[in-house]
């Protein structure tokens, strides 16, 4: 086996290795996740200085080693220099690289992850700067499709329990649905209330079948008789409500399954705020693990906020 291998790759991510040297993750589509060192890459005048930074893409031709993988030779391809200068662009693209990483795997190809990955950096990139709602938008878009092709996405357009389509209804301003992140998305909240008040009722009939024995008179379980059989009954568990969408938000939800996104009258940036809270913590649900990038998406928006107010 040949002690050399090509590869075209995007860095997902660089650490500090010694003095001068750097580790790569790199997310390829031949090869899925590589980890590789650029040596040298930390030096002023290395030529793989800047091959090394964040969400370049380089054809790199790399020598097998014992537990890292070192780079030899890189070649850049494209890069997205919009996006470093762009705090907010540059908060929502490290927010889809941790996705990516949770998601990608080593030694498999991951040719429809990197493709994905790189169309959101381009959309991200090509966004107007004085949009700050559309970096929002585009975020929660980039999250949605990389749920879809992990296929966990959430459930939108039906009522987790019923199976009912849910339609917004924009003519009360009082209006909302449940979104569940253990069931799996939306839940009609009547749905929810209905199921709640019959294991209410259910639980208020044990109570009062129910008695305490006395020592004197112990409980003596009865024995099944020959040839009966056991009946067991499932009753459908009452789902977690995480949070409570209004209509803007959970038509903002139902659209993001759109291969692209368009201009919704009405959407305030309250509302894709509100939406990325809601697919974040349905991400770190499925993910078991924090996006920590997302915290400079709150600070972004935060100081955006007070700028404006």
């Amino acid at each position: 086996m040949s002690r050399t291998y090509k590869a075209t790759g995007i860095n997902l991510k660089t650490q500090v290795l010694g003095e001068s040297d750097k580790i790569v993750t790199i997310l390829t589509p031949e090869f899925g996740l590589i980890r590789a060192v650029a040596p040298g890459a930390r030096k002023h005048n290395s030529s793989l200085g800047g091959r090394s930074g964040m969400f370049v893409v380089n054809e790199l031709l790399i020598a097998k080693g014992r537990s890292l993988d070192k780079i030899t030779q890189a070649q850049t391809l494209k890069t997205y220099p919009g996006l470093a200068k762009d705090l907010g662009k540059l908060a929502a693209s490290q927010y889809l690289a941790e996705i990516v990483l949770c998601q990608a795997l080593s030694e498999q190809p991951q040719e429809e992850l990197y493709e994905l990955f790189n169309e959101h950096l381009h959309r991200l990139e090509t966004l107007s700067s004085a949009n700050a709602s559309g970096v929002l938008a585009h975020l929660a878009h980039g999250v949605f499709h990389l749920l879809a092709l992990a296929g966990v996405t959430p459930q939108v357009q039906v009522c987790c329990l019923s199976g009912n389509p849910l339609k917004p209804n924009f003519t009360d301003p009082n209006w909302q649905v449940g979104f569940s992140i253990p069931a799996g998305g939306t839940v009609c909240l009547e749905a929810w209330e209905r199921l709640r008040r019959e294991g209410e009722r259910e639980r208020g009939i044990q109570r009062n079948l129910s008695f305490s024995p006395s020592p004197n008179h112990p409980i003596i379980p009865l024995p099944p008789k020959p040839g009966s059989q056991t009946v067991v009954v499932h009753r459908q568990e009452i789902p977690v409500i995480s949070s409570r969408p209004g209509a803007m938000e959970l038509a903002l939800l139902q659209h993001l399954s759109q291969p692209e996104i368009m201009q919704i009258d009405g959407a305030r940036d309250y509302d894709w705020l509100s939406v990325e809270q809601i697919l974040r913590q349905y991400a770190q649900y499925q993910l078991g693990r924090p996006i920590r990038s997302a915290t400079l998406i709150d600070s972004y928006f935060a100081a955006n906020h007070d700028a404006t107010v």
